[in-house]
């Protein structure tokens, strides 16, 4: 394969990482800050920016309630049914989508991964995370997967190709 195949194979890969984490960092401080941080609900303290590319990006939506932090603008909303909530930085720029899943959309090997390495955890909420790059014109998408066991909680990380890591500590 050419280097420069391989190089943007790898920059495409760490960007969407990045993405990932990012908004995936975002959705875990808003949710867990909720009761500590000052947040600012309301269409009207949403930037002009984010809420033209949502009523573009997502027509046809239904209830959007926003949520302004210090990091990011949030909006939760209905498309066909389906509850999804967006992330737009502050600046207006779309950030990626999660959606709440059953675990058992999950590929039985990724279970059964999941089952053998943190036996005795039990799974929690399974997150599907999805971002359109437009530098590579492509939709990456990953699965974040909450498992707890007694006091700890751990968050998992499922990428396209059924690689399961571990992602972040959350108590």
């Amino acid at each position: 394969m050419p280097i420069f195949v391989m190089d943007l194979k790898f920059k495409t890969m760490k960007k969407l990482f990045i993405t990932a984490a990012t908004a995936i960092l975002f959705s875990i401080t808003a949710f867990a800050a909720e009761g500590t941080k000052t947040l600012i609900t309301g269409e009207e303290n949403v930037s002009y920016i984010a809420l033209n590319r949502f009523n573009s990006d997502f027509r046809g939506a239904k209830n959007p309630a926003w949520i302004v932090t210090s990091n990011c603008q949030k909006v939760s909303f209905f498309l066909d049914d389906v509850k999804l909530t967006a992330f737009y930085n502050l600046s207006g720029e779309y950030l990626g989508t999660t959606q709440d899943v059953a675990y058992k959309v999950m590929p039985a090997r990724v279970q059964k991964e999941i089952a053998a390495k943190y036996a005795g955890y039990n799974v929690g909420e399974v997150i599907k995370y999805e971002n359109f790059d437009s530098e590579t014109d492509a939709t990456a998408l990953v699965y974040f997967v909450d498992i707890k066991k007694d006091k700890s909680e751990i968050l998992l990380k499922v990428t396209p190709d059924e690689n399961v890591s571990f992602f972040k500590k959350v108590k």
